[in-house]
């Protein structure tokens, strides 16, 4: 394990915010996140765990040791006659994963091609895509406990997975560092194209012969054409959360706003942040190096040398516009450090 001092994290983050680290490491093995953590202890020193950094925005440098996720691994660990179970270590990246399963005849993860980021962080957000969620593929992970050093197994209902939610953000947040995820892949395609615009895609493409492929390369074509790559103008993606409402709040709103949509969904109505945030007058809105994105408005963006705190004041100000016009709040999926 190798310590540096005064890392750029600029490289290290999708927002491509220039911000530094007083101490940097990568681990690439449980063993070298126990020395990580022993050493932070040994000098008094916070430990930061940073995945893809495609779901954090720096607003400050980082006084403390952060430690990069480079566990790689993927690994066949058991099967039955409908499913594989595959181990993949936390530092791997989850795109590279998808594209990997396709390859082997591994599944169910075709939806959520081309999402920033790395394994690790996967079931941390329960990330999801065009009608499908981890929790869904998810068997179980295990996490190194920050006190103890040991590695504890969380199945799903451990877990406790909600939309972009899992215990990892609220009740053990902070608490533990997940080092290897196992999914639940089938053997059977199952395909799910419910949303109109893969269907749409798909004829625009001539595919007749459904594949897992051929989803995920409609994916892909999907989200290039309405999300920028942060090697280009940085961004995390989706800012905010898709918000679900009341269904008193919904036809309230709808019969204000006859051209709002709406998704019904067990608990209320889930309405787009990007359709609240277009009618609130913020697409395509540039201010300096930031701004709001010309195509997709739940994407904020750095268009070079944008500060953070500037990028969170923005998000401050569209919500505070959505919920004086609409009523509703916006939450962040981005993770504000």
């Amino acid at each position: 394990m190798q310590i540096q001092t005064q890392v750029s994290l600029k490289s290290l983050n999708t927002f491509g915010i220039d911000q530094k680290a007083s101490f940097f490491t990568e681990a690439c093995s449980v063993e070298e996140v126990r020395e990580a953590m022993i050493w932070a202890k040994d000098q008094d020193k916070e430990v930061f765990i940073l995945g893809g950094g495609s779901n954090i925005l720096l607003t400050q440098d980082l006084d403390c040791l952060v430690l990069a996720m480079k566990i790689k691994g993927i690994e066949v660990i058991d099967e039955t006659d409908e499913h594989f179970f595959i181990e993949v270590g936390a530092g791997e990246n989850w795109h590279e994963f998808v594209l990997k399963s396709i390859e082997m005849g591994w599944n169910g993860l075709e939806n959520l091609s081309l999402i920033p980021g790395t394994v690790g962080a996967s079931p941390m957000q329960n990330i999801g895509a065009y009608g499908v969620e981890i929790k869904e593929v998810f068997h179980s992970l295990k996490a190194l406990n920050r006190k103890t050093l040991k590695l504890e197994t969380f199945d799903s209902e451990t877990c406790e997975f909600g939309y972009r939610e899992s215990i990892f953000k609220n009740k053990v947040k902070g608490k533990y560092i997940i080092c290897s995820v196992v999914f639940r892949l089938s053997k059977t395609p199952q395909f799910n194209v419910d949303y109109g615009i893969i269907k749409e895609t798909l004829q625009q493409q001539g595919i007749d012969q459904l594949t897992p492929r051929s989803i995920s390369n409609a994916v892909i074509e999907i989200r290039q054409s309405k999300l920028p790559d942060p090697k280009q103008i940085g961004n995390a993606g989706s800012f905010f959360k898709n918000p679900t409402i009341s269904t008193e709040q919904f036809e309230s709103l709808k019969a204000e706003n006859p051209g709002i949509p709406g998704y019904p969904l067990p608990d209320g109505v889930k309405v787009p942040a990007a359709w609240l945030i277009e009618q609130s007058g913020w697409k395509g809105k540039r201010f300096g190096d930031i701004g709001v994105h010309e195509k997709q408005p739940l994407v904020l963006v750095n268009y070079g040398n944008g500060d953070g705190n500037a990028i969170k004041e923005l998000a401050q100000k569209v919500q505070a516009s959505v919920k004086a016009k609409f009523g509703v709040e916006l939450t962040p999926e981005v993770n504000f450090i």
